[in-house]
């Protein structure tokens, strides 16, 4: 659980780099071409997601994640992983909507059928795959060893 937990805290702040890298290097250089694309989502009706998406994906996982209890404690990890899944269909849906449906920002039934679609098939795929081989390795000389491990 720990591993998941870090793994998890890595990949936001992996994200958030990026994600910040990205808007300094667009906002700082000033071409006008590039920076339409922040000026559409902070300065219309797209701000709040905006701001509530970069909360969600780093924010949070930052500071329930920084703590190495909370990163073995399931009850934690459980919300945040749903915030951070939550956090990226945000960062999805603002980086399509405001480029094509523009004054479209009502959050309807097609937006939430999006996200349980998405849901749905994110929740197969995981399942297939890990019904294909078994989660515990059969006859492995270490495998009690292993599982006697208490970190």
């Amino acid at each position: 659980m720990h591993d998941l937990g870090k793994w998890m805290f890595a990949i936001s702040m992996l994200w958030s780099y990026l994600f910040f890298s990205q808007f300094m290097l667009i906002w700082y250089s000033n071409i006008p071409e590039e920076v339409t694309y922040y000026v559409g989502r902070i300065f219309t009706d797209y701000k709040v997601p905006f701001v509530t998406m970069f909360l969600i994906n780093f924010v949070v996982p930052f500071l329930v994640l920084i703590s190495r209890d909370t990163k073995r404690n399931p009850a934690f990890l459980l919300p945040v992983a749903v915030l951070i899944f939550i956090g990226h269909f945000t960062d999805v849906y603002l980086l399509v909507i405001p480029g094509t449906m523009f004054n479209h920002n009502v959050f309807g039934l097609f937006e939430i059928g999006l996200f349980l679609g998405f849901l749905g098939l994110f929740i197969n795929r995981t399942l297939t795959t890990l019904s294909k081989a078994p989660l515990i390795a059969r006859n492995h000389p270490m495998l009690q060893e292993s599982k006697d491990l208490n970190y």
